[in-house]
């Protein structure tokens, strides 16, 4: 009888390690999007302006192709995308785990053991996609050219030299993807990947933002005033 009570106490000690981790990285996540980085910065009034995008779980960085003086098309070519339209003016960035991005083209695909590799630490790469329109739920920050140049400066630095592409046919005509620095986790995120490059720039973001929705909230919509 002494065993079972002692083997029932630690199964239900197990069970509240189990329980308690996935809270405390949710409460982590909640006081890591409403603490602040750069608390000083404020939107310039004029400049060039990026977007952030997501699709409710993922977010991307969308800049122009060209501006202030630097360009994105000669480091990302036609000849790595299935079937680039000539003068696309957006060019889309997102970073996150291999496994996830290359096996899971649809929701559908993916599988227990992306999801581990997702959570638990893979290979960082960067996807890339061009565009015609950031699309009206895009979140728009309004940048100083110097501000602007750090973020460009921040992404590029990613790719450690020249853009190395992966033979991977991407999710449709106009985008690929690249090899990169660093490992993707439950800890690094695709969103916290972008909340560093704002950092970077010098725009006030979140501390620690895992999901989406603690990064976009502070940004405007597309439409809205500063």
């Amino acid at each position: 009888m002494a065993r079972r009570r002692r083997k029932r106490s630690i199964a239900k000690r197990l069970l509240a390690v189990l329980l308690a981790v996935p809270a405390l990285y949710l409460l982590a996540a909640a006081v890591g999007s409403l603490v602040a980085v750069n608390r000083g910065w404020t939107e310039a009034s004029h400049g060039t302006t990026i977007f952030i995008v997501s699709n409710g779980v993922h977010a991307d960085i969308i800049m122009p192709v060209s501006a202030e003086g630097l360009d994105w098309a000669p480091l990302f070519p036609a000849r790595d995308f299935a079937d680039l339209p000539p003068g696309a003016p957006w060019i889309a960035f997102g970073e996150g785990e291999e496994r996830v991005y290359l096996e899971t083209p649809r929701w559908r695909d993916i599988r227990a053991r992306t999801i581990w590799s997702g959570l638990t630490g893979g290979k960082r790469v960067m996807h890339v996609e061009y565009a015609g329109d950031p699309g009206p739920a895009a979140r728009a920050i309004r940048l100083r050219p110097e501000e602007y140049r750090r973020l460009w400066t921040a992404i590029r630095s990613d790719l450690k030299g020249a853009p190395r592409h992966i033979d991977h046919p991407g999710y449709g005509c106009c985008d690929a993807f690249y090899r990169t620095n660093g490992r993707a986790s439950a800890l690094q995120t695709c969103n916290n990947w972008v909340a560093a490059e704002l950092r970077l720039a010098g725009v006030k973001t979140s501390l620690w933002s895992p999901f989406v929705q603690g990064l976009v909230w502070r940004y405007r919509r597309i439409g809205q005033s500063t």
